[in-house]
C-alpha cells in the first residue's frame, strides 16, 4: 500500500486520512472493478425504475381497459427487471466485496510487516494486543470503501438525481415539499459525521489497549491464579469494557439523532405529499396512476439519503481505521536509516566496544563508558548482580538497542552505519526465558533454516542433547509443545533454543543466562553441547552459575554499569577481588 500523504505536516504521528486521499491511494488503483461495480449499481438501479412506470400503466391502462394481453406483457416486463436486479446484486458481491476482502487481507500483511521492521524499543512501549488489534481491526473498514459502501452511496447519488429529475419533470410543486426537509436532512447528516470521526478514531484505541490487556491476562493465567487475583483482572477488564461501551453510547447517540431526524422530516414530506397530490388528483390535474408512479419513484431518492447515515458511518470508521493504520505505516522502520549503508561481506565476528554508555530514559545512564574486544572465536562472558547492565551490553551488542555515546564496531566497522540484515545473518541469540513458537518441537529447531536437511537437523539435535528426552516422547520431534512450550520442562525449551542456534550456525553467539534454567543433569549436557557451539564463533555469555564460564577468554565484571574488573578464570580468582567474592560466594552454596 502507497502511504497515504497526510496534509498536516506538523503533525506526522497523527495523520487524518481524507477521502480524497483514500480514492488516490485505495480506489483509484482498483479502479476498473470500482467502474465495473458503479455500472452494476446503475444498471440495478434503472431496473428498479421499472415497476413504479409500470405501476401507472397498470393503474390508468391496463385494469380501465381491462387489456389481458397488455398485463401479461406487464408481468412479464417486471419479472425481467427483478431477475436484473438479482443478478447485479449477486455479481456486486462477486466484483466488489470479495475484492474489498481481498485488499483487507493484503493490508494485514502489509501492516504485519511493517510492525516487524519497527525498532525493538517500539515494542518495549507497545502492547503485543494492542498491535493484534491495529494489524487484524484497523484496515477491517476499508471494506466500505472498496466495496458496496462508497459504491452505494455513489450509485445511491446517481438514482436520486435522476429521480429527482423525473419527479421535478412529473410535478414541481410535490418535489419540493419533500425535496426541502430532505435538504435539511442532509445538513445535518453531514454535521454530525464532523462529530463521529474522532469517536471512531477513539474506539479504535481504546480497543487496541482492551484487547492488549486480555491478551496479557490469557497469557499470565498461572501468575494470576497463582495470586488468586481472578477478581482483579476481571475488574480492570470490566473497565476497558465499560470504556468501549461508553464510546459507542456516544457514536450511537449521534446516529440516532440523524434517524431521528430523518424519520420526522421524511414524516413532514410524507404529509406535504399527501396533502399536494389529493389536492391535484380531486381537481383532475393528476390521476391515480401519476400518484402510485410519484410516490413509489420517490422512495429511489429518499432511500440514499435515509441510508447515507449508515453509509457515512461506514465511511468515517474506515476513515478512522486509515487514519491509525497511517500512523503505524509511517514511522520509521529500522533499515530506513540513511546511514546504514555498509554491507558486511568477509565476516569475521570481531567485536569491539568502545567509550561505550547508554540510558533508556533521559538523565538516567545504565552503561558507562564500556569499553572491552571481542576478538573472532573468543569468549567473552559477562558477570554481575542483576540490575548491573549485562544484558543491555548483550542488547547492544545484538544491535537491538543503540548507544548514546561511543562506538560499537563489527570488524573495524561501525555498527551504527551497517545494515542490520548484513549483521544478523551472522547472529544467534539464546536467551534466558527463550520463547518457542506453538507447534512441534521440528518446527521450532527448524525455524531460523526452514530448508535444512534431515541430517542438519540431526546434528543440531544430537549436539544439544534434544533426543536426550524426545526419544523417550512417542511423538518425538512431531510432538506438539503447546503456546510458548507450555508442555515442556525449563530445561527442555531451553535445549531446543540451543538447537535451534547450533541449525543457524551463526558466527556471533550471544547467549543470556542461558544455562541458568537447567538442572544440575542437564547443564552437563548443556555444556557439552555449548562446547561444540561456540567452536570458533565469537560469543558473549551472561553467567548466572560462574562455574560454567571458567574456560571463558576473558570474563568482565560488570557493577553499577561499569566494567569493575576484568580478565580470566584464574587471574579474577588471583587477584581476590569482586568475581572471587562471587565464585567463592557460589560455590559454598
Amino acid at each position: 500500500m502507497r502511504h497515504l500523504q497526510t496534509s498536516d505536516k506538523k503533525n506526522k504521528t497523527k495523520p487524518k486520512v481524507t477521502l480524497k486521499q483514500a480514492f488516490k491511494t485505495i480506489i483509484w488503483p482498483r479502479r476498473k472493478l470500482v467502474l465495473l461495480g458503479l455500472i452494476l449499481i446503475i444498471i440495478r438501479s434503472l431496473a428498479g425504475f421499472v415497476l413504479p412506470l409500470q405501476s401507472k400503466v397498470l393503474l390508468d391502462k391496463v385494469v380501465p381497459g381491462k387489456d389481458y394481453s397488455q398485463l401479461y406483457t406487464l408481468i412479464a416486463i417486471v419479472v425481467t427487471a427483478i431477475l436484473v436486479q438479482a443478478i447485479t446484486s449477486f455479481l456486486l458481491t462477486k466484483v466488489l466485496s470479495i475484492q474489498a476482502q481481498y485488499l483487507i487481507s493484503e493490508l494485514r500483511a502489509q501492516v504485519q510487516k511493517k510492525v516487524l521492521s519497527l525498532p525493538i524499543s517500539f515494542f518495549d512501549n507497545t502492547k503485543s494486543g494492542a498491535l493484534v488489534s491495529r494489524i487484524m481491526s484497523d484496515v477491517d473498514g476499508v471494506k466500505n470503501l472498496i466495496g458496496t459502501g462508497l459504491v452505494q452511496l455513489v450509485g445511491g447519488s446517481f438514482t436520486a438525481i435522476l429521480t429527482l429529475i423525473i419527479l421535478l419533470r412529473m410535478n414541481v410543486w410535490m418535489t419540493l415539499s419533500t425535496f426541502i426537509p430532505l435538504s435539511i436532512f442532509g445538513i445535518i447528516a453531514l454535521k454530525s459525521f464532523k462529530h463521529i470521526r474522532p469517536i471512531f478514531r477513539a474506539r479504535g484505541k481504546i480497543n487496541a489497549q482492551v484487547k492488549g490487556r486480555l491478551t496479557e491476562t490469557l497469557a499470565g493465567v498461572r501468575v494470576i491464579k497463582a495470586f488468586n487475583a481472578e477478581d482483579q483482572e476481571s475488574k480492570v477488564f470490566e473497565k476497558g469494557v465499560n470504556d468501549i461501551f461508553i464510546n459507542v453510547k456516544k457514536s450511537l447517540t449521534a446516529t440516532a439523532i440523524m434517524t431521528s431526524s430523518s424519520t420526522f422530516l421524511i414524516g413532514l414530506a410524507t404529509a406535504g405529499i399527501m396533502g399536494i397530490g389529493g389536492h391535484y388528483m380531486m381537481q383532475g390535474e393528476i390521476t391515480p396512476g401519476d400518484f402510485l408512479k410519484f410516490t413509489m419513484l420517490l422512495a429511489f431518492m429518499v432511500a440514499p439519503i435515509v441510508q447515507m447515515s449508515n453509509i457515512g458511518s461506514q465511511l468515517t470508521e474506515a476513515l478512522a481505521g486509515l487514519d491509525r493504520t497511517e500512523e503505524l505505516m509511517n514511522m520509521a522502520a529500522e533499515e530506513d536509516d540513511v546511514n546504514r549503508n555498509i554491507l558486511l561481506e568477509e565476516f569475521k565476528g570481531e567485536i569491539e566496544f568502545k567509550d561505550v554508555s547508554f540510558e533508556y530514559e533521559a538523565g538516567k545512564p545504565v552503561l558507562h563508558n564500556i569499553d572491552f574486544k571481542a576478538a573472532s572465536g573468543s569468549v567473552i562472558a559477562l558477570v554481575g548482580s542483576s540490575g548491573s547492565g549485562k544484558s543491555t551490553i548483550a542488547g547492544l551488542s545484538a544491535t537491538f538497542l543503540n548507544p548514546k555515546s561511543g562506538q560499537i564496531t563489527i570488524d573495524g566497522k561501525d555498527l551504527s552505519k551497517v545494515k542490520l540484515k548484513s549483521f544478523r545473518q551472522h547472529l544467534g541469540v539464546v536467551l534466558q526465558d527463550e520463547f518457542l513458537f506453538e507447534g512441534t518441537i521440528r518446527e521450532n529447531i527448524l525455524f531460523p533454516r526452514p530448508d535444512a536437511t534431515e541430517a542438519q537437523l540431526k546434528a543440531a539435535v544430537n549436539a544439544a542433547y534434544v533426543n536426550e528426552f524426545t526419544d523417550r516422547f512417542e511423538e518425538g520431534l512431531e510432538t506438539l509443545i503447546g503456546e510458548r512450550g507450555v508442555k515442556l520442562s525449563g530445561g527442555q525449551r531451553q535445549r531446543i533454543a540451543i538447537a535451534r542456534a547450533i541449525l543457524a550456525d551463526p558466527k556471533i553467539i550471544i547467549l543470556d543466562e542461558a544455562t541458568s534454567n537447567l538442572d544440575t543433569e542437564s547443564e552437563a549436557l548443556i555444556q557439552k553441547s555449548l562446547a561444540e557451539l561456540t567452536k570458533n564463533r565469537t560469543t558473549i555469555v551472561i553467567a548466572h552459575r560462574l562455574s560454567t564460564i571458567r574456560k571463558a577468554d576473558q570474563i568482565l565484571v560488570i557493577e553499577n554499569g561499569k566494567i569493575a574488573e576484568r580478565g580470566n578464570h584464574d587471574e579474577l580468582i588471583a587477584s581476590q577481588g569482586r568475581y572471587f567474592d562471587l565464585y567463592t560466594y557460589q560455590a559454598k552454596i
